[in-house]
């Protein structure tokens, strides 16, 4: 009698593709992925086209403090050169002018109710950013941070004067009554070629 040749029997394969569904969702969760960093701006709203738009805006020049960064990442704010970690203390003097110096920014008289009602504000003063086409990502990311770091700074210093807590922990009213007081206002212009190959 012959025998009969036994089968191997198949191997069942139904719950592969959920196994492999489960370990994908395990290594996206418990894998650290890199985050883009980036520049936090709230743009301009659109201009409204029922507004006559003026192209010439004049601003006085003590309102303006010049920062400019050339192909060799080097820095200079108004006339003179300096170091990328004195932009903010240079930045905070011109932003708040505590002596009234008639080199810096102008101060004018302001109503914020939450601050005490009339304050001397500098609100018309610009930072404005030039850096050339050569410039590092790196110097322009710290020149940024530095100038974000003045105002940030200012207004924790001012948030714990008048309310006693940080900026980040105070309420919406209060919170915008220290942005009237110091206004975030850095214009960056086109990148620009100063010289060199």
């Amino acid at each position: 009698m012959a025998r009969k040749k036994r089968e191997t029997p198949g191997i069942n394969s139904s719950s592969t593709a959920d196994m492999a569904f489960i370990l994908l969702i395990f290594f996206l969760i418990t894998t650290s992925m890199d985050t883009d960093k980036g520049l936090a701006r709230r743009l301009p709203p659109p201009p409204d086209p029922s507004q006559k738009q003026q192209d010439n805006v004049i601003v006085k020049e003590r309102n303006v403090l010049q920062v400019r960064l050339n192909k060799d990442n080097q820095l200079m704010v108004g006339s003179e050169y300096m170091e990328v970690g004195q932009l903010k203390a240079k930045a905070k003097e011109f932003i708040a002018n505590p002596n009234n110096d008639e080199n810096l920014p102008e101060k004018h008289v302001k109503n914020i109710p939450l601050l005490g009602g009339e304050c001397m504000v500098t609100e018309k003063h610009v930072i404005s950013v030039t850096n050339d086409v050569g410039t590092s990502y790196q110097a322009y990311i710290d020149v940024q941070n530095e100038l974000v770091a003045a105002y940030n700074e200012l207004r924790d210093e001012l948030s714990k004067a008048k309310f006693g807590q940080l900026y980040a922990e105070l309420e919406e009213d209060q919170q915008k009554a220290i942005r009237d007081f110091y206004p975030q206002k850095i214009s960056e212009a086109e990148p620009k070629k100063y010289g060199g190959k």
